[in-house]
């Protein structure tokens, strides 16, 4: 299907020997263990590997053996995007340096008082980002809109050895009350977070070209944005060599009830953030719609 089903692979027993790495050797050493495990995914997970092929092969045109490899360096590159938040977040965040890319743009946002949509994408690493803000003086609180489909014991356990995060959850209902929750946040100039790249089934979609082939994309986040009268940003956070990341984000133009422009204004970002980061696409499900039986 071309939906996410909203759920990730791995095991707590994985993540407990990644953890203990990571404590007793480091982040680069955990890093080492990774080729193993990136490995094991390139070699057995069909379907993913079918998904994510397709990305580089068709939509990137990259050669055949050059997919091949790329495939392997995507499981790599995102194992330690993995292995870099739970760092971070069990407080390591001293071990990173970061760059940001349109602090400006925020700054504006918060002085306006509405509050404000950020629109992100599973590309990169969104969930650090709350650690960087602090140090540029940024006071604000982000609430993330979500589902709540994740490995509940690999959730506990990750809560049990890194620090509560500060940013608070927003669960997606089927009685659509998370509509009350964004509206009381924004109202107390807080900012609400989406990911614009993921739908599940039985909710509404809007279709769109992304890398020049149509793909479905949520509606929520963009008829939501598109009719609270508040500012929009785009914002990824990216991860570069020797654990540095780099942060950006980009002020949306809105029209009001336009909920399609907004759509092809984030697709467009989206698109010249896998021009320099094509390693960073981590939806490794069929996006594209590829597959139907």
């Amino acid at each position: 299907m071309s939906q996410w089903d909203g759920k990730s692979k791995g095991t707590v027993l994985g993540y407990k020997i990644f953890v203990f790495l990571i404590q007793k050797a480091g982040v680069k050493a955990a890093y080492v263990l990774l080729y193993f495990v990136a490995s094991y995914y390139f070699l057995f997970l069909r379907k993913s590997n079918k998904a994510i092929s397709y990305y580089f092969r068709e939509r990137l045109q990259y050669s055949y053996f050059k997919s091949k490899v790329m495939v392997f360096k995507s499981y790599y590159t995102f194992g330690q995007t993995l292995i870099d938040k739970i760092s971070i977040s069990a407080g390591m965040r001293n071990k990173f340096t970061y760059e940001f890319d349109g602090i400006e743009v925020l700054k504006k946002l918060l002085a306006e008082k509405k509050g404000g949509v950020l629109i992100s994408a599973h590309v990169g690493n969104f969930e650090i980002a709350e650690h960087f803000f602090g140090e540029i003086d940024l006071d604000f609180q982000i609430n993330l809109v979500t589902t709540d489909l994740e490995h509940s014991a690999i959730k506990n356990y990750l809560e049990t050895i890194t620090q509560k995060p500060t940013v608070k959850f927003i669960i997606i209902k089927e009685d659509l009350s998370h509509i009350f929750e964004i509206n009381a946040a924004l109202a107390n100039n807080e900012l609400v977070c989406f990911t614009g790249d993921r739908y599940f089934e039985g909710t509404k979609s809007l279709s769109e070209k992304l890398l020049e082939k149509e793909a479905d994309f949520p509606a929520g986040p963009f008829l939501i944005a598109s009719r609270l009268k508040v500012p929009v940003v785009f914002v990824y956070v990216m991860k570069e060599p020797n654990l540095h990341y780099h942060l950006y984000a980009r002020e949306a133009e809105v029209k009001h009830r336009d909920e399609k422009a907004l759509l092809k204004e984030y697709i467009k970002s989206v698109e010249n953030i896998l021009q320099r980061y094509p390693l960073q696409w981590f939806n490794y499900f069929d996006f594209w719609n590829q597959f139907k039986k």
